[in-house]
């Protein structure tokens, strides 16, 4: 199983001197998926703005840019720190289920999931969150007016980009669905095939959505002809939104979720993103144990078998805390983790169906993006933000060139039945309405001796354990080119099977961890 690979896993790290505590780093860094999106962020900062002004500005270039990976279609979490104040916050944008969306939505007359219907098309489309959250970001933390900050991403959907070999393959795993619908097909392919390496891609109607959406703020994308459109398509297309899913939805501010680790500080994503309660957890469960002093087969083991158990509860218990309780203390309570410390054998993997009987699922791997950004006084934002899929749901709004993401398919359509990445779950990751989707999604702050990080990746369900294997790798205070080229594995319980990227082990370790018991 191939990974996606972390286009902007790390940032930046910042070294102390011998008894010193350096708080601020020297330089601007900005880390993104995407050349034209990193440029875009600059460009805003020197044209005065701040920190989350180039956010604003990256995020809405990325949406034109890498449209595999996100979209004024999709939505996202910002994480924040303000260094004068201390403040980390969480923005949370992501999509909302529609209010005429049910639990058996996705169902056949026998209770089958219809996994296509929660995939492709317009009922597979959440309630987006991203214009909204451009919105908040330039309007509470930034200098600038949005207008200025979306001028980038503007300029380049007007003029086109050239279609680079990553686009190109991203198309090729959607092409099929992209052709269902001619006008999405038209934006995106050439005469129905993929449009050759070089090639601009022009979004007229995406540059009129987001003019509106600077002229009017979240009026120009949740009312008046933009919303019209959009509605239009979608019960076109047999979706269910309607104009009240637009005119209601609201971004939301969470308190991220924060740990320690070995003397490092982390603060991550909050729900309804597992990313942050998974990462705290599985690194509470390992705080007690020297991964150091093991050899590469018995580390690799026992971090699997960490993740294996976080991954557990996450199916157990996560889901959108405003509509369900979540025992958030007790998953990031160390004493709780040690407990589960204490069922790993260093010679024996315990099989996932001894935790709950469940069975093993399909799993795929698809896309979001990610980027991080950090300034000259050590305000940050780490930002991940997606469509779900490649090319989400596969449709476009006509007149709107806004990409319809898939994020229903990250709720539960029935009890322990695997989504797309095959992850299970319960009741508290079912589907109402106007609830928000579990998420993946880790964007994270780390903080120790003096240095800090930002990072975060794609990768859908692999997100997390990505991003635990950069933060370990962070912890044993390697640099930043170290973090990204850690070889990436993965366990999520269930499929009960570790996963991993091309070379990511050796023969000795695929050896080793099948004869501890382990699926590869």
């Amino acid at each position: 199983m191939k990974f996606p690979y972390l286009s902007c896993l790390v940032l930046l790290i910042v070294l102390s001197a011998p008894g010193c505590s350096v708080k601020q780093p020297h330089q601007v860094a900005i880390a993104s998926a995407h050349p034209l999106a990193t440029q875009a962020g600059f460009e805003i900062l020197h044209k005065g703005g701040n920190v989350y002004d180039a956010a604003v500005a990256v995020s809405a270039a990325l949406a034109v840019v890498e449209p595999s990976g996100s979209g004024l279609g999709g939505g996202g979490f910002w994480l924040l720190h303000r260094e004068s104040d201390g403040l980390d916050i969480m923005v949370d944008g992501r999509e909302k289920a529609p209010l005429a969306a049910h639990q058996d939505m996705y169902l056949d007359a026998s209770g089958q999931v219809l996994s296509a219907l929660s995939l492709n098309g317009a009922l597979a489309a959440g309630i987006p969150g991203m214009p909204a959250g451009l919105v908040h970001l330039s309007k509470k933390y930034g200098k600038l007016s949005l207008a200025e900050s979306l001028q980038p991403a503007i300029r380049y959907a007007e003029q086109g980009f050239e279609i680079d070999v990553r686009h190109q393959k991203l198309l090729a795993l959607r092409k099929e669905v992209l052709n269902q619908d001619a006008a999405t097909a038209a934006i995106f392919l050439t005469q129905g095939q993929l449009p050759a390496k070089g090639s601009l891609l022009v979004q007229t109607d995406l540059a009129g959505t987001l003019k509106q959406l600077a002229a009017y703020g979240q009026a120009g994308f949740y009312r008046g002809t933009v919303a019209d459109q959009l509605v239009q398509s979608v019960q076109q297309g047999g979706g269910i939104w309607r104009l009240d899913d637009l005119s209601s939805y609201q971004v939301l501010e969470r308190q991220p979720v924060s740990g320690s680790y070995k003397g490092m500080h982390i603060t991550s994503a909050a729900l309804p993103s597992s990313g942050g309660i998974v990462l705290v957890e599985t690194l509470n469960i390992l705080e007690k144990i020297d991964l150091e002093a093991v050899d590469s087969i018995t580390r690799k083991h026992l971090i699997s078998e960490a993740m294996r158990r976080a991954y557990h509860d996450r199916a157990l218990y996560l889901g959108d805390a405003d509509f369900v309780d979540v025992p958030v203390a007790r998953l990031l309570n160390k004493q709780y983790a040690q407990g589960l410390a204490s069922t790993i054998r260093t010679d024996k993997a315990l099989p996932s169906d001894y935790l709950t009987g469940q069975m093993a699922v399909k799993q795929g791997g698809r896309n979001t993006t990610h980027f991080s950004i950090i300034d000259t006084e050590g305000n940050r934002v780490a930002a991940t933000l997606s469509v779900n899929y490649p090319f989400g749901a596969g449709l476009v709004a006509a007149g709107t060139g806004v990409l319809l993401n898939n994020e229903m398919d990250d709720f539960v359509s029935a009890e322990n039945a695997g989504n797309g990445y095959g992850l299970v779950g319960g009741a508290a990751n079912a589907i109402a309405p106007e609830k928000r989707m579990l998420s993946s999604m880790t964007p994270t702050f780390l903080e120790k001796d003096g240095r800090i990080a930002v990072l975060g990746t794609p990768g859908g369900s692999r997100i997390i354990s990505m991003v635990l294997l950069a933060t370990l790798d962070f912890a044993e205070g390697n640099p930043p080119k170290s973090w990204v080229k850690v070889k990436r594995f993965h366990h999520q319980y269930i499929p009960d099977q570790i996963l991993y990227e091309k070379n990511g082990l050796s023969a000795a370790e695929i050896s080793g961890l099948q004869s501890l018991g382990h699926s590869l």
